[in-house]
């Protein structure tokens, strides 16, 4: 029953989305494929519910020919961005596509990000919690630090959220996410993981 209530929110949400934001994927589109070489859509195969395979869609906000799985940028300065590729993803712009994951059923609105295939071998029993729901668009970890975040932080709050998941706790983190989007907030990570920090602080 649950799943069925979060499909049909997917879809009220989804939807009208298309329609209303139809004009800014066109100017997105278009202004990604005239300043820079290459697709406007990045696509790539990410981990889904179950740990099944599909494909994400983002527009690309880096230049062609650089390492798809490399690090994220950690400032606007990374040399990998493209001038339009800086603008999306300081305004979660590039994430817009992923509004067709949640129509075709890869995604939800609210859920863990997807993460690559090759990420679930690191992950502990209860890590893999995170795979017991559909990725979504934003998540728990979204609204409570984003990029400020670990890795190892992201996976304890997506957890929590397969643990604790309901309407409620959905709409917070939508709402929650709409004003982090307008105050740009936690763009580019500042460290990946927990053993980078370690590393900063000399141990």
């Amino acid at each position: 029953m649950k799943a069925l209530w979060k499909r049909v929110c997917d879809l009220l949400i989804a939807l009208p989305a298309v329609v209303i934001l139809l004009p800014v994927f066109v100017v997105i589109f278009v202004a990604v494929k005239l300043t820079s070489r290459g697709p406007a859509i990045f696509k790539q195969e990410r981990a889904g519910k179950d740990g099944r395979a599909f494909i994400f869609y983002k527009f690309r906000t880096m230049k062609v020919g650089v390492d798809a799985f490399a690090p994220s940028p950690k400032s606007g300065d990374d040399p990998r961005l493209t001038r339009v590729g800086k603008f999306l993803r300081e305004y979660s712009l590039d994430e817009l596509p992923q509004v067709f994951n949640v129509l075709k059923g890869d995604m939800s609105i609210v859920g863990p990000r997807p993460l690559y295939i090759s990420q679930m071998a690191e992950w502990d029993d209860r890590q893999k919690k995170r795979l017991l729901v559909k990725p979504g668009l934003t998540g728990l970890a979204q609204i409570s630090g984003r990029a400020e975040l670990t890795r190892e932080e992201k996976l304890q709050l997506d957890v929590e959220y397969v643990e604790t998941a309901c309407l409620w706790l959905d709409i917070k983190i939508i709402f929650a996410t709409i004003a982090q989007v307008f105050g740009r907030k936690n763009v580019y990570e500042k460290r990946y993981s927990q053993s980078e920090y370690t590393r900063g602080q000399g141990k």
